[in-house]
């Protein structure tokens, strides 16, 4: 397997220096609402978390509970009126390069190619690389698209759409990885096998993730902790960490008594079971 990790030897991408003692995202007491066509919508209500350095944790909640907007309010792309949000110990006032966003829908562009897709947010921030032939072929190898690399995303199946996407974003080396519900659209085999392939990618590459997601299978198998949120406004409800052996073999966890008494715990807390 390569490991990006020589790639960002010789990236010219500057990155700042990890502090263990200052979290990767620090939300404190955050609110948000959205003018609507039936007035004022309260979307998150006092909503406080910590995602330390190097952490996977899973957002896990209704749909219309606020989850997507957190992911997004973290991202910078949308603001907030009250509470503070801090990324690696700086307030989010905008977009960060340290942080990468993967949505539910990947958004390739169709006249481009899969190399040509990999390298478009590269060539939109101006940071092409002179050893960017490296850098592609390390990261086709890592999501596994050898032999697709010429390909157009309308020849592609749905997942491996998404590891384009994917790719994208870790072309861009962020440090922190926010990932809305980017499995949401596919067929169970095809999520599952994506779940498996994430894993994968994250305990080599160690980036903090966050991600946003409906299935209490997929966060309990991925996350070291999750976080559920009550129906609109989204509140906290619990924060359950999860004490599953790392690295995780698919077969030997989901088989696990210790698994499927974290499944029903957080059925119980959503109330579906």
């Amino acid at each position: 397997m390569v490991s990006l990790v020589a790639i960002a030897v010789n990236s010219p991408v500057e990155r700042a220096p990890l502090d263990r003692a200052v979290p990767a995202i620090a939300v404190h007491e955050l609110s948000k609402s959205f003018l609507s066509r039936h007035g004022t919508v309260l979307a998150l209500q006092g909503v406080s978390l910590e995602v330390e350095e190097g952490a996977f944790l899973s957002v896990l909640g209704p749909s219309g509970c606020g989850k997507s907007t957190l992911m997004r309010i973290i991202a910078g792309l949308v603001p907030h009126e009250s509470g503070k949000v801090a990324v690696r110990g700086r307030q989010v006032i905008q977009p960060r390069d340290e942080v990468g966003v993967v949505f539910q829908t990947p958004n390739l562009l169709p006249w481009r190619t899969v190399l040509g897709n990999l390298r478009l947010g590269l060539e939109i921030k101006g940071r092409v690389p002179s050893d960017i032939k490296t850098q592609l072929s390390a990261i086709v190898h890592l999501l596994g698209l050898e032999g697709f690399e010429r390909s157009y995303p309308h020849e592609l199946s749905g997942g491996m759409q998404q590891r384009a996407a994917l790719g994208q974003v870790l072309m861009l080396q962020p440090q922190i990885l926010l990932m809305d519900e980017p499995f949401g659209a596919l067929d169970a085999l095809t999520r599952d096998k994506m779940n498996i392939e994430l894993l994968r990618i994250w305990e080599e590459q160690r980036q903090t993730t966050l991600f946003v997601t409906h299935s209490i299978q997929e966060a309990v198998f991925l996350s070291d902790r999750v976080v559920v949120f009550s129906p609109r406004p989204g509140r906290i409800v619990d924060n359950i960490r999860i004490d599953l052996p790392r690295p995780r073999k698919v077969r030997d966890v989901r088989r696990s008594q210790q698994f499927n008494d974290y499944v029903l715990r957080l059925g119980e807390i959503m109330g579906v079971s």
